[in-house]
């Protein structure tokens, strides 16, 4: 029996095709602390695939900071970033980028609102 997963089993959540601008924060071999501002490409629940001119080492901790535009500053919700903490799964090599596939520690949605057959 094949230990690989199915592509459903692994599409737990859909992915949304949005372009979002991300700061990527990482770590050399050295413990440096790397930042660098790239795209990412798709957003589920689950994860995000993200392009990035540096490569990362697979199984590496990244945190993703999403900036937020500013709200009126009489608005209840006054962050202007959004923080995820992330593990890269898979990581594939081109010309001038890598497109690395990101799994959130946490998913962005509760157990309760987890994607669940359709009622009919």
């Amino acid at each position: 029996m094949s230990t690989r997963k199915t592509e459903k089993e692994r599409l737990k959540w859909p992915r949304l095709p949005l372009a979002i601008p991300v700061f990527v924060r990482s770590r050399d071999d050295e413990g440096k602390e790397l930042l660098e501002f790239a795209t990412a490409l798709n957003v589920s629940a689950g994860g995000a695939l993200v392009a990035l001119r540096r490569s990362l080492p697979l199984s590496s901790q990244v945190l993703l900071e999403i900036p937020c535009a500013p709200l009126v500053t009489t608005s209840p919700l006054p962050k202007t970033s959004r923080l995820l903490r992330a593990r890269t799964l898979r990581i594939t090599h081109a010309d001038s980028y890598n497109l690395v596939a990101m799994k959130f520690a946490h998913p962005l949605l509760g157990p309760e609102l987890e994607r669940s057959p359709a009622k009919r």
